[in-house]
């Protein structure tokens, strides 16, 4: 259990340190919302239904990149404006990063919980409908982006972060889609390894 708990301290480490002094309070709690939620979810599921350890890594990982976003907003990550620079972007793409992780992390967990429920028998259509999941959560994330914007005027610019693209939402769901291809692709076999691990020492 140990290493449960070490993940918990860096989530609130992170969550924490997100919300010094973020460059707006409106902005910081829209962006961290879905990794809030998502922590009292796993924590009310844990015992029922328990991930495998590089699934939860991957969430915490995704946390961070939600809580580096809502600290500064996505539009004016430090990092990614020396990326724009030296590699003369036209925009800061840190929110590009944001929704192909947005593809990739969600990937995991709804593969594992195809696996672990079987849900989808037939290995074949595994990755198709993993993908076809993930892509349903982007578009559904991009309403939520719309609906806050209409709801909330300017203040929701910040969340919103299309930075005078117009093409921002068809790209943010392309990246997502694209980040949960990869996984499928270059992640499943250590993921099949890591829940048949999970699965013996559960068993045990």
């Amino acid at each position: 259990m140990k290493k449960y708990y070490i993940l918990i301290c860096l989530f609130f480490a992170g969550l924490i340190a997100s919300a010094i002094s973020p460059h707006d309070y409106f902005t910081w709690i829209l962006e961290v919302f879905p990794g809030i939620i998502g922590f009292i979810v796993l924590i009310f599921t844990f015992k029922s239904f328990r991930f495998s350890y590089l699934t939860y890594v991957f969430i915490l990982l995704h946390c961070f990149v939600l809580f580096v976003g809502g600290h500064y907003t996505y539009a004016l990550v430090p990092l990614f404006d020396w990326v724009k620079e030296v590699f003369h972007q036209a925009r800061n793409n840190y929110d590009k990063l944001g929704h192909f992780v947005q593809g990739f992390v969600p990937a995991m967990i709804v593969r594992e919980l195809f696996i672990r429920k079987q849900i989808v028998q037939k290995r074949s259509w595994m990755a198709f409908l993993t993908v076809c999941v993930c892509m349903s959560i982007s578009v559904t994330y991009e309403f939520l982006e719309w609906f806050v914007s209409v709801t909330s005027g300017s203040s929701g610019d910040s969340f919103l972060g299309t930075q005078g693209d117009i093409w921002d939402t068809q790209s943010d769901m392309l990246f997502a889609t694209i980040g949960a291809i990869c996984m499928v692709i270059v992640m499943a076999r250590f993921q099949d390894k890591a829940i048949s691990q999970s699965q013996q020492s559960f068993s045990n």
